[in-house]
């Protein structure tokens, strides 16, 4: 009898055994599905960009056709360096005052006590609620009446505050995981909350906060309604400068795809740069 049981189980252990590769491959078989899905469209844009304008916009498009840089040549010879640094600009800065203000805000609702911390973080997730669109209009007569338009410094301040919520919810999330022992060592000799957060807590999180700067760096680089309303040609960004090569007349394809691949490339690099540290931010963040 032990011996029929002992068969059966390993049957049992050796059925699981299958079920459970069979379902490592489908899983293995779906993210590759979903990999591909999600790259092929940067593929092709970056594929599209080597063509010629007539070759990138036959039907169906010619894959094997001559390489061509032309859209290149068009993009760098309209001069794309000052919406470019626009860009970096409104994004670096605004990133920077995000961090700034977050942390402490942060460090407050996780670590110190706050009355009624949960509205606070509700109030600060509510001011996401509303439509960019709606403010658009009180915002443009704003800055039209302190003569603030086609400023740079306005897109820093309005991508500072958009940011902020998003950040001050992250870097709590990631605050709350650093163990109290360690704060109560920093009281017990003598560190200040500034001395608290440089030295202890910023170096603990800062997986956190690369993710976080990250987030708010693409949010800030990508925008494009603010930028488009509320700049002419001096603080012009370069999603901005993006949609000046679609045009009502004329072959635009290859442009457009060169345009947009080398506009991507600071989002990109910073990603690739920081994609230790974002993965495991993230993942800080998101388990308890």
């Amino acid at each position: 009898m032990t011996t029929v049981q002992e068969a059966q189980a390993g049957l049992q252990m050796k059925a699981a055994g299958e079920k459970k590769k069979r379902t490592g491959v489908l899983l293995t078989g779906a993210t590759w599905i979903i990999s591909v899905l999600f790259v092929f469209p940067v593929v092709w844009m970056i594929w599209t960009s080597f063509h010629s304008e007539t070759d990138a916009a036959a039907n169906p498009p010619k894959v094997l056709s001559a390489f061509s840089v032309q859209g290149y040549q068009s993009f760098f010879g309209s001069n794309p360096w000052p919406a470019i640094l626009n860009s970096l600009t409104a994004s670096i800065i605004s990133t920077i005052l995000v961090l700034c203000l977050a942390l402490p805000a942060a460090y407050a609702l996780s670590i110190r006590p706050v009355k009624k911390w949960s509205d606070v973080l509700f109030f600060f997730l509510s001011t996401k609620f509303m439509p960019v669109v709606a403010a658009l209009l009180p915002v443009y007569l704003f800055a039209e009446k302190v003569h603030f338009l086609d400023n740079i410094w306005l897109l820093i301040l309005l991508y500072t505050s958009m940011n902020l919520p998003i950040a001050v919810w992250m870097l709590r999330s990631f605050l709350a995981e650093i163990p109290g022992e360690m704060l109560e060592a920093a009281q017990v000799d003598g560190a200040g909350v500034i001395r608290t957060l440089r030295e202890i807590i910023a170096p603990v999180i800062m997986p956190g906060i690369a993710s976080a700067a990250l987030i708010c760096f693409i949010f800030s680089w990508n925008e494009l309604l603010f930028a488009r309303v509320l700049t002419g040609t001096r603080a012009e960004t370069a999603p901005v400068f993006l949609t000046g090569f679609v045009t009502s007349q004329g072959l635009f394809l290859a442009q457009v795809c060169a345009a947009s691949f080398v506009v991507s490339l600071p989002v990109l690099a910073a990603g690739f740069a920081a994609q230790d540290k974002l993965v495991q931010g993230l993942s800080m963040g998101a388990v308890r």
